[in-house]
């Protein structure tokens, strides 16, 4: 009895890394085993589909350089997703500050002309994080002062962002000719690829690392990432961030102010969200349509989910929706699956981590057989 009562705070601390590891972990093995049943079932091989999606997300330089190209604004909308998370707010409107973050690094990147590329980068990212700030800054005072629901403000607000810029690209930022798009940043204002840096000097030298169109924005999103990180861990901004996650009313008798901290909270959730726009105009795009973003606002709540909230763990979660879908094309070419599989398994991905329960029935299972050795 002594041995097994001396044993119970590492078998304590086991479960709690089990429950924040496994737990995603089992959610994505989950959906990816029965999304295998669905291939199965429809005529498929699921070997072969499987086989072929791995090749085309990780199997050569140039299909991992496409997989972090697809994972690079997910990190930063899954950020800004969980930081939100972190204060108890559910930003759902990361979509509409990530088409305002690009349409301000447009605009910008445009107006600064040949301005040397250490300054305007800078510039152009600020100037997106404020505008995804800003766009959030009146969800969040309605939040702070009225208590609306963030999820309808901020939801409304993506729909203007979206029809906003849809306009300007149709309208006054319009480029001659008949397609609705601006006109093309200039190279100073645009975040070059990794392959470019890492090619010989001879003229039509192959790279070294031929990454494809992954550029330097993965730099910027682990750095953000690791920025979060810090700040929720070590500063009195993440402590009251998520002080008030905790509880509310506690929060507000220990003298933190629960208003001032969703306001702050909700901004800086946009500003990530800007970020993430600014990134994949500068380094994807390099100019403004109104589709520039195939949802990744909204892929990014599937990703802070998965990543139970932690600011690193939003990385591997964002790398596997990012694999997902770099790798759906090469499963529809090579094994003739439709690509639609993919979008079933991220819809399991969320039901496996929304349904929790379910993915603790199994950690707990494994627990206690552990436990039952250790005794």
């Amino acid at each position: 009895m002594t041995e097994a009562h001396e044993t119970t705070p590492i078998q304590k601390r086991w479960m709690g890394a089990a429950l924040k590891v496994g737990t995603p972990l089992i959610s994505a093995a989950l959906a990816i085993g029965v999304g295998s049943i669905i291939v199965w079932a429809s005529g498929y091989d699921p070997g072969a589909a499987f086989a072929a999606l791995f090749q085309g997300a990780l199997g050569t330089p140039k299909a991992i350089g496409d997989t972090m190209l697809k994972s690079t604004p997910l990190i930063l909308t899954g950020l800004a997703v969980a930081y939100g998370f972190r204060a108890g707010l559910f930003n759902i409107g990361a979509e509409g500050q990530l088409f305002m973050g690009g349409l301000a690094t447009v605009a910008l990147g445009l107006a600064l002309g040949d301005v040397s590329w250490f300054l305007a980068v800078p510039l152009m990212i600020v100037a997106a994080m404020a505008a995804g700030a800003s766009w959030a800054f009146i969800p969040a005072t309605l939040k702070a002062r009225i208590g609306a629901h963030e999820v309808i403000t901020t939801m409304m607000f993506t729909y203007i962002g979206r029809y906003l810029v849809g306009w300007l690209v149709n309208g006054p930022m319009k480029e001659p000719g008949g397609i609705p798009q601006t006109y093309a940043l200039p190279a100073n204002a645009q975040l070059p690829r990794i392959a470019s840096l890492f090619s010989e000097g001879a003229k039509g030298a192959v790279p070294l690392l031929n990454l494809g169109r992954a550029h330097l924005g993965i730099v910027v999103a682990l750095l953000a990432a690791l920025a979060v990180w810090l700040i929720l861990k070590y500063t009195t901004l993440g402590y009251e961030n998520r002080a008030v996650g905790y509880n509310r009313w506690a929060s507000e008798t220990a003298g933190i102010s629960v208003q001032w901290t969703t306001v702050k909270a909700l901004c800086i959730s946009g500003a990530l969200a800007g970020l993430a726009g600014a990134v994949e105009v500068m380094g994807v795009h390099h100019r403004l349509f109104d589709q520039f973003s195939s949802g990744f606002g909204f892929t990014g709540i599937a990703v802070a989910l998965l990543a139970k909230k932690h600011p690193l763990g939003v990385i591997p979660a964002a790398f596997l929706f990012g694999a997902l879908a770099a790798g759906a094309g090469t499963m529809q070419f090579q094994a003739d699956v439709p690509q639609k599989i993919i979008s079933i398994i991220q819809a399991l991905v969320i039901f496996f981590v929304a349904a929790e329960e379910i993915v603790l029935w199994f950690v707990r299972r494994r627990q206690k057989e552990a436990m039952s050795h250790a005794g």
